[in-house]
């Protein structure tokens, strides 16, 4: 599945931590913004490592899931990255 994923970080130590960590598993398309392409497991291990991270009375973490037909709606205004995530062919 693919997700995007944004956060919303207050203390730059698990700021960087919470980048450096999604950083293994997906696109950065902004700066507090990815694109994942994520199994099941990998989901569930992925929140359940950034839990560990954050501070929940912080911290914020978002997941959204795009299905494909979503994700060709996209509309890019502006720089565009040079790498894009595809279901096919990204690896983790």
């Amino acid at each position: 599945m693919f997700y995007l994923v944004c956060y919303d970080i207050v203390n730059d130590r698990r700021r960087t931590k919470v980048s450096n960590f999604l950083q293994g598993y997906g696109l950065r398309v902004q700066k507090s913004v990815f694109e994942c392409v994520l199994s099941t497991d990998q989901y569930k291990t992925m929140q359940k490592r950034l839990l560990k991270i954050i501070k929940h009375q912080e911290d914020q973490i978002r997941f959204y899931p795009m299905s494909p037909r979503h994700r060709q709606l996209v509309n890019i205004l502006g720089i565009q990255p040079d790498i894009q995530v595809d279901d096919v062919a990204f690896i983790v």
